[in-house]
């Protein structure tokens, strides 16, 4: 992949965010510095970075696909009242992977769960 200055601040708009961006996010803080950025050329240079597995895509079912910097595999819970996405260690993958292959019969190459919930800033 060729060098350019809008994939790189794409690509440090996503390792900087202290979240899990969308698009539209990511081309919101890029457009300060390069005003003409599309927001095509955003999602274009997403979706390059993902597949040189430099940043990770979340689907979402229902909402806007978010973007992570970590390359570790882990799952994500999902706040449905705030939108805010959280990073889930993957100290138990093993054991749904190998709960899933043995209900399906399936071999299990890769996955990734988002659980939706209420997170406990939003209870209170």
């Amino acid at each position: 992949m060729r060098y350019s200055k809008q994939r790189e601040a794409i690509l440090n708009s996503v390792l900087w965010s202290l979240d899990h961006p969308t698009a539209e996010m990511i081309y919101d803080y890029v457009k300060n510095d390069i005003p003409n950025i599309s927001l095509s050329t955003v999602y274009r240079n997403l979706n390059m970075l993902c597949d040189a597995n430099q940043i990770k895509k979340v689907i979402m079912p229902n909402h806007s696909e978010r973007f992570d910097k970590t390359l570790e595999h882990h799952n994500h819970v999902y706040c449905a009242k705030c939108h805010h996405l959280f990073d889930i260690p993957s100290s138990n993958n093993e054991s749904i992977n190998k709960l899933v292959e043995k209900e399906t019969g399936f071999h299990i190459m890769t996955y990734d769960i988002v659980f939706q919930g209420i997170c406990n800033s939003c209870k209170k």
